[in-house]
């Protein structure tokens, strides 16, 4: 009888890998380090003696083990094949193939380390309840997981759900990290605040708590509660960027749920103050009453939504 699975995520730093049991509860987490070196090559069989002890240590047995469910940062197939992973110094190759090997033949199932952490959500996070929703990380940039009925969506190279690359700004003069201008991850992730908010400081001469102190996200937001008026200036922007950007996925996916993670959720609710003006002013009407939620896993999804790839 199957009783356990794996969830891997690999990240750029480190590996997070946690033991579950067949109905989703953890049971043990645990991290590696992500050796990048070589062109990655060691990190697969790290993480499969990783497996290994954790399996000799708790005692499973390789038929009492569904799977292991792995989630990578950049574009995965169906067919579980890694189209380039450039932080980990991955280039095209068969995950699932070269991973089941190193266990024996256990299954694996991969994809997108941002859909698997939506599919965690939508398990066991802020999600849970519904079939179709959109996650959105805040963080360094902006990283966007799509769930269809249930299903990840990651189109035809693993690429789907890039939604911090929808272009929001014609007039943008500094370039985006991925080459382009105007992307909605210029405004919206916890550097495209920061960003905003020197713009916001340099074009006024007010008085704002933002000019004591390191300029971030979070400060921007702590000044929004303390009722600082260029940092509610700051928040508006940002609200409008991303709430029109969201307002644009909704138009495609129909979502019931946004769930917001990432650094910048941390600020709480009053993100949506700001988000849902823009959001709903612009939406079709047909997506109007789409919900918005704070994720609730925090580093965790990754896992979570890995291990739940193995049972659908």
């Amino acid at each position: 009888m199957k009783s356990h699975i794996f969830g891997v995520d690999v990240g750029g730093t480190t590996v997070k890998l946690g033991l579950f049991d067949i109905n989703g509860n953890v049971l043990d987490k645990w991290e590696i380090p992500t050796r990048t070196v070589d062109g990655g090559k060691n990190i697969l069989p790290d993480i499969a003696a990783s497996i290994r002890n954790k399996m000799d240590e708790k005692n499973i047995a390789k038929e009492n083990l569904a799977g292991v469910g792995v989630g990578v940062p950049g574009p995965v197939d169906r067919d579980g094949v890694v189209h380039k992973a450039v932080n980990l110094g991955w280039n095209r190759f068969d995950l699932k193939k070269e991973l089941g090997s190193l266990l024996d033949g256990i299954r694996i199932e991969a994809s997108n380390d941002a859909n698997v952490a939506a599919l965690g959500e939508l398990w066991k996070g802020g999600g849970q309840g519904y079939k179709n929703i959109v996650a959105v990380t805040l963080g360094t940039g902006i990283g966007g997981g799509i769930i269809i009925n249930g299903e990840i969506l990651s189109g035809a190279t693993g690429a789907g759900g890039e939604i911090g690359h929808i272009h929001v700004e014609d007039n943008e003069t500094e370039e985006c990290g991925c080459g382009n201008h105007g992307c909605l991850e210029q405004y919206g992730s916890a550097t495209g605040i920061t960003r905003l908010a020197r713009r916001v400081l340099d074009s006024s001469n007010k008085d704002s708590i933002l000019r004591s102190g390191e300029l971030s996200a979070k400060a921007v937001f702590d000044a929004v509660k303390a009722g600082d008026e260029l940092a509610i200036e700051v928040a508006g922007q940002f609200g409008n960027y991303l709430g029109k950007g969201l307002a644009i996925i909704a138009g495609i996916i129909n979502p019931e749920i946004f769930v917001i993670g990432g650094g910048v959720s941390k600020a709480g609710e009053v993100l949506f103050d700001y988000i849902r003006p823009a959001f709903e002013e612009t939406v079709f009407h047909g997506s109007r009453d789409t919900r918005f939620a704070l994720a609730s896993l925090g580093n965790d999804a990754g896992i979570y939504g890995a291990a739940k790839m193995v049972l659908d």
